[in-house]
């Protein structure tokens, strides 16, 4: 099954992309570069899967997703999204994904941190043009529509979120 397509074919073309799996595959389906955060040039997205560190849940797996993707935020913010030094920066997109509610032990503990990491960095980075958002699937929710999610935000049309969380029933 693929993902459904909330974009036209090419929606994203010019768009450079820091993701994973099937992020990485349904971002690069509507024309996005997937680079790595290594790479020279701008990355206008970063997409961090805060499920996949959390694993199996309980502290360690708190402790995972939350250090994981704060590691994997500044690697990316420091060499293409913070320039300038107080001055507007490159700018980009954050998309955290927290792990289902059910999960793990403190799942539910894991995204409430993640959309605090999100809300706190769409405030203190907005003068970089940082845009920062949290996603949140639910028990029903379908890999294809959460990877759809993040395609969409990956676009134009993602250009007005910031400091907020989607939750995908």
């Amino acid at each position: 099954m693929t993902a459904p397509s909330l974009l036209r074919p090419g929606a994203l073309d010019g768009c450079a992309v820091v993701a994973g799996g099937a992020y990485a595959v349904a971002c690069a389906e509507a024309g996005a570069a997937i680079v790595s955060p290594a790479d020279a040039g701008p990355v206008d997205m970063l997409v961090v899967d805060g499920a996949v560190a959390f694993g199996s849940g309980g502290f360690e797996g708190l402790r995972a997703a939350l250090d994981g993707a704060w590691g994997e935020v500044l690697a990316v913010a420091e060499r293409h999204w913070l320039i300038d030094g107080g001055g507007a920066g490159a700018g980009g997109k954050l998309v955290l994904v927290a792990p289902r509610a059910d999960a793990g032990e403190h799942a539910v503990a894991a995204a409430a941190a993640l959309e605090n990491l999100a809300r706190t960095l769409a405030v203190e980075w907005a003068r970089f043009g940082v845009r920062a958002v949290v996603v949140a699937p639910g028990p029903r929710s379908t890999d294809d529509e959460l990877t759809a999610l993040v395609a969409f935000l990956a676009s134009a049309g993602g250009e007005y979120f910031s400091g907020c969380r989607f939750d995908l029933r």
